[in-house]
């Protein structure tokens, strides 16, 4: 049994320690504003990074059989590049959904614009896709030595 107190498994208290005014709101969707507007111009934007690449014959002009630790380098900055582009993608989506659902706490969600709506669940959709993949092509690893199968 739920002590007097409580409302929905959470106390009074805590409950309104919870509540956020619309300035307090407003503030955090101004603050995910810029975060994100400095993602965007920074080196870690999703295309910058993204664009960042290195051609095989950088490392080395033979074939795999001369400088296999080369072939192996290579192999493995590719990995971490693909990685690096994931995970910048999925921050700049999330920072990107977190700035929309902030908007919808603090006007509403029935309030929001249909097109803000429509683009939090498509991020939620890219979000998902991405760690799907990402879960994909980790589990295409070899488990000992975590190189690619």
């Amino acid at each position: 049994m739920l002590p007097s107190d409580m409302v929905g498994g959470v106390s009074a208290t805590r409950a309104a320690n919870l509540e956020a005014s619309g300035e307090a709101l407003g503030k955090f969707v101004g603050q995910v504003d810029e975060v994100l507007s400095a993602l965007e111009g920074s080196a870690g934007s999703p295309a910058k990074v993204g664009a960042q690449t290195i051609r095989a014959t950088s490392l080395t002009s033979g074939g795999e059989s001369e400088f296999p630790e080369a072939h192996g380098l290579y192999k493995q900055y590719t990995r971490v590049h693909q990685e690096l582009t994931t995970l910048s993608k999925i921050l700049h989506l999330q920072i990107e959904a977190t700035g929309i659902a902030v908007t919808g706490a603090r006007h509403g969600f029935e309030k929001l614009e249909e097109e803000q709506r429509q683009r939090f669940w498509a991020i939620q959709t890219e979000i998902g896709k991405l760690q799907r993949k990402k879960d994909d092509s980790q589990h295409a690893n070899d488990p000992k030595t975590g190189a690619e199968l």
